[in-house]
């Protein structure tokens, strides 16, 4: 059975609030070619991003469960609190239907924002207790009331943390608004290519010196596109770690967390190598599939040379992981991380 842990579905048009198209919050335009958010537009460029054509996207790639994501554009960074509040409630609202209409389908993820914090608790409990959902999203970074863009690694994320834990929730940390965050031109899509990356680095960065996994063992963590460039900057940490240990007081060190049976990171990497990388690292077991589908940074077979599972295929090929590796990566460790 293969289990995708990293998907994205879209509304109808007419199922966003005609407030959020009023406030120009986010909306999708009628004849479904463009979803919009202010003065930004990106095409939808499958039809799979709607309910319908996901299903038989699904049935045509022999896709048995999707793990469908908020979506990012409405982690409301920098909104006003009431913008927020009904936004998310919407966001949070539709998701639910997704999964509660189609539960053999699909198990959908629900957002809050922590700058908001008695709301984001108030709609964790709203969230596990009546729409019966067990997957967080947050934003690798928020926008603080200071007007300063933090890490949800930071100590001022801690309830939502204990909260999850109480109730053991799955999390899903994935990165958004490098443009608003990093200042340089917008071109040749770096923000998603490069710095989107970064953000997610940056976290688990954060994250691991913390040491949440271990403070709040009930949670399960998935950080998406297998946060490839923390892989990379791994031995980086450690040699700055035991290097300046003046600047890390109070923190663990990068390696206490390594491999941890709580820390997931999806296979969206692109290359096999990266994929050799991230088994190396933190070892199969801590690995799901993620096709981040229907985008075209996902494995989408409209992309040339791409198509739903491609990296694991190559990874096999090249012997880099084996079979019965790859048949646990798209259903053991998905269902280990939804718990």
């Amino acid at each position: 059975m293969k289990i995708n842990g990293h998907g994205h579905i879209l509304p109808e048009p007419h199922q966003i609030p005609q407030f959020m198209k009023d406030k120009k919050l986010f909306w999708i335009d009628d004849d479904k070619k463009f979803m919009r958010q202010g003065d930004w537009s990106r095409p939808i460029t499958d039809p799979s991003f709607f309910l319908k054509e996901k299903l038989e996207w699904m049935e045509k790639n022999n896709i048995a469960h999707g793990v469908m994501l908020n979506l990012s554009q409405v982690y409301c960074n920098g909104w006003e609190r009431q913008d927020t509040k009904d936004a998310i409630t919407w966001q949070n609202d539709f998701n639910a239907s997704v999964q509660n209409d189609n539960p053999d389908k699909f198990t959908c993820g629900f957002v809050v924002q922590p700058r908001y914090m008695d709301d984001a608790l108030a709609e964790i409990d709203r969230c596990v207790n009546e729409l019966g959902m067990k997957l967080l999203c947050l934003p690798t970074h928020y926008l603080n009331e200071k007007a300063e863009w933090v890490s949800v690694a930071d100590e001022s994320c801690n309830p939502i943390y204990e909260l999850a834990n109480k109730y053991g929730l799955a999390l899903e940390i994935h990165p958004y608004d490098a443009p608003k965050m990093i200042k340089l031109k917008d071109e040749n899509w770096r923000f998603h290519l490069v710095w989107m990356m970064a953000q997610s680095a940056d976290t688990l960065h954060l994250f691991t010196l913390k040491n949440i996994p271990n403070k709040y063992p009930n949670i399960r963590t998935c950080f998406a596109h297998g946060c490839m460039l923390g892989q990379a900057n791994y031995g980086r940490r450690v040699q700055g770690f035991n290097g300046r240990p003046d600047l890390f007081e109070g923190t663990e060190s990068p390696q206490t967390t390594l491999g941890h049976k709580n820390l997931f990171f999806d296979t969206l990497v692109h290359d096999p190598y990266t994929l050799q990388l991230l088994k190396h690292r933190v070892g199969v077991p801590q690995i799901i599939a993620g096709l981040d589908d229907p985008y075209p940074l996902g494995e989408m077979e409209s992309v040339a040379d791409s198509y739903p599972g491609k990296v694991i295929d190559d990874a096999i090929k090249l012997e880099i992981i084996a079979k019965s590796e790859a048949d646990a990566i798209w259903s053991t460790n998905v269902l280990k991380w939804l718990g």
